[in-house]
């Protein structure tokens, strides 16, 4: 794959990068250098890729990773958990609280599979898990928000 091919296929998929960045890491700032140690990684593994028609889940899943990095070597105080949450639409504010307050991997798988458009399968390949897993936590992250949901509404 040439430069040009890299850079347009990482734009064309930019936004989706940052935004699941941002719903496993509380910090704007650490979603950006996720994004961007994610890209450099992919650039300097291409070589990896064996089927250029999953460009897309195979980044993904080298952000997932980097995301994972980051989480790991520094883990968000309480505090932190809301820090830099975007703010949505009036209408938007329950939904985003309750998802932005559910565990990571439902709440990342419900961001891939709802939210970017992605399919069990894809989605399975982003996460390296079984398809079982997928529907799994996207079963049980429709639940939490759920509860989430009737919560705040029966304290309206």
């Amino acid at each position: 794959m040439l430069q040009a091919d890299f850079t347009q296929r990482v734009r064309a998929c930019e936004r989706r990068l940052y935004r699941v960045a941002r719903t496993m890491l509380p910090r704007e700032a650490d979603c950006e250098d996720a994004v961007q140690e994610a890209l450099l990684r992919a650039w300097d593994r291409l070589d990896t890729l064996k089927q250029e028609a999953y460009f897309e889940t195979w980044l993904m899943r080298i952000l997932i990773n980097q995301c994972k990095t980051f989480y790991r070597r520094r883990p968000p105080a309480a505090a932190e958990l809301t820090e830099d949450i975007p703010q949505p639409a009036p209408a938007d504010a329950p939904l985003l609280e309750a998802l932005m307050g559910l565990p990571q991997k439902p709440r990342v798988a419900l961001e891939l599979h709802y939210i970017e458009g992605y399919s069990v399968a894809e989605t399975a390949r982003i996460l390296n898990v079984p398809e079982g897993t997928v529907k799994w936590r996207l079963s049980k992250g429709r639940a939490l928000l759920r509860d989430a949901i009737d919560r705040e509404e029966a304290r309206a």
